[in-house]
């Protein structure tokens, strides 16, 4: 299925759609690969991303010819926390096989947004493997704080209270006051910034959402709309993300 340009595959289970994302995936890195000395790739970290991870890290990708960086990171939170993203990435991905280079955010760095941004200056990005959040936020692009037009290209924001529940909902966190308020994240220009994205929903909770990713208005009301203004998206869904369509 083709809507505004974007590429839908929906699928009856978790397992199936994580399995047919990496597979895509992989095969758009070993293209690159063939044409390009390194691929430099955006990771999420969310429990949506379980299958995919898993399968990804099983595909035959020459992974030492890629960097990869994650999209987003919470304030405040010990180093080596759980809860952290780069605990989770380090967890179901960097530490699974043997990057180039893995480019950690540092939730609680002087100028770490500054820093951030220049790697990816320096290492443009190829590819990008997101999801879409309950509140349709990409990355840590709540409505409340997404800029389609954003002059930075990490910034910190504040986390909106949907965004936050969400975590809660995922099992991240035993409660909302566990929950940062802040966090660091890629922008909506720097998230679309690539060749190609691939973008993983599964779960009833995302139904919603993936509606109003296709049926709202381009604003930063609903953030993953953003999604359309791309040339080369790749959507995977489950039966139950997919219901609305």
């Amino acid at each position: 299925m083709i809507k505004h340009d974007i590429t839908i595959d929906i699928f009856e289970n978790r397992a199936q759609m994580g399995t047919a994302a990496a597979t895509a995936t992989a095969r758009t890195i070993n293209d690159l690969l063939s044409k390009q000395d390194e691929v430099n790739m955006v990771f999420a970290a969310a429990p949506s991303q379980n299958e995919f991870l898993a399968a990804l890290v099983q595909q035959q990708v020459e992974w030492k010819r890629v960097n990869a960086f994650h999209m987003d990171e919470y304030i405040g939170l010990s180093a080596g926390s759980p809860a952290t993203f780069g605990y989770y990435l380090q967890t179901h991905l960097f530490g699974k096989v043997t990057f180039k280079a893995v480019n950690y955010i540092n939730g609680n760095a002087e100028n770490e947004c500054a820093r951030y941004a220049s790697l990816l200056a320096n290492n443009p990005v190829d590819i990008v493997c997101m999801g879409i959040g309950e509140n349709n936020h990409i990355a840590f692009n709540d409505p409340p704080v997404a800029d389609f037009n954003d002059a930075q290209t990490v910034k910190i924001v504040d986390l909106d209270e949907p965004c936050r529940q969400q975590q809660v909902n995922d099992g991240c966190f035993p409660s909302m006051a566990q929950v940062p308020t802040h966090a660091i994240t890629l922008t909506v220009p720097a998230l679309l910034n690539c060749k190609y994205i691939f973008c993983i929903v599964p779960g009833e909770r995302k139904a919603k959402a993936v509606f109003n990713t296709f049926n709202s208005e381009v604003n930063e009301q609903y953030p993953s709309t953003a999604l359309r203004k791309h040339s080369s998206v790749h959507l995977f869904l489950d039966k139950d993300s997919s219901r609305l369509l």
